[in-house]
C-alpha cells in the first residue's frame, strides 16, 4: 500500500482503537479525520502513528475538490453521530447519511475499498437480527440514519468494483470510550458506578425479563478490530454484516464480570451473583418511563453471513472481555 489510509473517527472509541490495530500492523500513513469540539478526545490518539490530522468539514471540502483522487488506498469510515437519543434529525441525517454517502460516491469513483460503521439500532424493534430487509424497524432517528445509507450501499453493491464493507455494530464495549459519558458501554458505567459507590445499578425487570435479565449481544472493540484487521486484508469480501458474538448475554453478567474483575485486583474472592445480590452490590432500580417503546429488550447477532465470507474467529465472551476491560482501565489508574 503506497497511498493513504483515511480513518474517519478517528478520535473517537472504535476508531482510535482501529488507528491502534493499523499501527501494530506497520500501517501509519494515516489520515485521521474527526471533530474536536470535545477537546477531550485527543487523549484516544496519544501514543498513535498517522500523518495526518483534518477537521471533517476541511476533509469534506477538500473531498469535493478532488483533493484525494489517487492517493487513497482504503477509507474506513467511523465518524458519525452516535447518540441513539439524539432529536435533532438534521443534524444526525447531516453526520451520518449525507457524509457516508459523499465517502461512498469517491470509493465508488477511485476504486477505493471503504470499511463502514453501521449499526444494529437498524433492527430497532425486530425480534430478528438477520441482515434482510424485512428485519430492518428502527425506533430512532439514529437508527434510520444507518438503515438509509445501508439502502443506498445495497443499490449499489452489486455494479461495486472495489470492496464495500458495511458492519452492523451491536453493543462494543472497551477501552477509549471515556469521552462518550452517558452513551458510552454499560460495563463503562458498572466500572464507574461499583468504583465510586460499591455498588452497580441496574434495570428491575422490563420487556418481559427478569431484574438485570435484559440481554444484549456485547462485544469486545478488540474482536471489532480483529475483524476489521481481517476485511482490510481481504478486498474481494464485500456486504452488509452483522458484528456482533451472536451470543446473548445478561446484564447481571456483565455486573457481575465487572465487579469480580476489580474485586481480582484488590485481591479479594470473586463472588456468585447471588452474593452480590444479598451484600447489595447489585441495585436494581425502576425502567425509565423515556425510554420505554425506545429500548431494545434483547439483541443477538446473527452472524452466520459474517462466517460465511470466511471470517472464523472466535469472539470474547462478557467474562473475558469484560474482565480485561476492566483490567486495562484499572492499568490506566482510571
Amino acid at each position: 500500500m503506497s497511498g493513504y489510509t483515511i480513518l474517519t473517527g478517528g478520535a473517537g472509541f472504535i476508531g482510535s482503537n482501529i488507528l491502534r490495530g493499523l499501527n501494530a500492523q506497520g500501517v501509519t500513513n494515516i489520515l485521521v479525520v474527526d471533530n474536536l469540539e470535545k477537546a477531550d478526545k485527543f487523549r484516544n490518539l496519544v501514543g498513535c502513528e498517522f500523518t495526518d490530522y483534518l477537521d471533517k468539514r476541511e476533509f469534506l471540502g477538500r473531498l469535493d475538490a478532488g483533493d484525494f483522487a489517487g492517493v487513497v488506498d482504503a477509507v474506513i469510515h467511523e465518524g458519525a453521530c452516535s447518540d441513539t437519543m439524539a432529536t435533532d434529525g438534521r443534524y444526525v441525517m447531516e453526520n451520518n447519511y449525507r457524509y457516508s454517502l459523499a465517502l461512498l460516491e469517491f470509493c465508488l469513483d477511485d476504486d477505493v475499498p471503504l470499511l463502514y460503521a453501521s449499526s444494529a439500532a437498524v433492527y430497532g424493534g425486530s425480534a430478528i437480527f438477520r441482515e434482510r430487509q424485512e428485519y430492518e424497524k428502527p425506533l430512532n432517528v439514529y437508527g434510520y440514519s444507518k438503515f438509509l445509507f445501508d439502502q443506498a450501499v445495497r443499490r449499489r453493491l452489486m455494479d461495486a468494483d472495489s470492496q464495500i464493507v458495511g458492519f452492523r455494530y451491536f453493543n462494543v464495549y472497551g477501552i477509549n470510550e471515556d469521552h462518550k459519558g452517558r452513551m458510552a458501554s454499560v460495563a463503562w458505567h458498572f466500572y464507574n458506578q461499583y468504583r465510586s459507590t460499591g455498588r452497580v445499578k441496574l434495570f428491575e425487570g422490563s420487556g418481559g425479563y427478569g431484574d438485570g435479565e435484559q440481554r444484549r449481544d456485547f462485544i469486545s472493540v478488540e474482536d471489532v478490530v480483529k475483524v476489521t484487521m481481517d476485511f482490510l486484508a481481504h478486498p474481494e469480501r464485500s456486504g452488509i454484516l452483522n458484528l456482533g458474538t451472536g451470543r446473548a448475554q445478561t446484564f447481571n453478567e456483565v455486573a457481575e464480570a465487572v465487579i469480580n474483575a476489580v474485586r481480582r485486583s484488590r485481591g479479594e474472592l470473586p463472588l456468585s451473583l447471588d452474593q452480590m445480590r444479598e451484600q447489595s452490590l447489585i441495585e436494581y432500580v425502576p425502567f425509565p418511563e423515556a425510554l420505554k417503546g425506545k429500548y431494545q429488550h434483547f439483541t443477538q447477532a446473527d452472524i452466520n453471513a459474517l462466517r460465511a465470507t470466511g471470517y472464523g474467529s472466535a469472539f470474547l465472551s462478557v467474562a473475558e472481555g469484560v474482565s480485561r476491560y476492566v483490567g486495562a482501565l484499572l492499568e490506566r489508574g482510571e
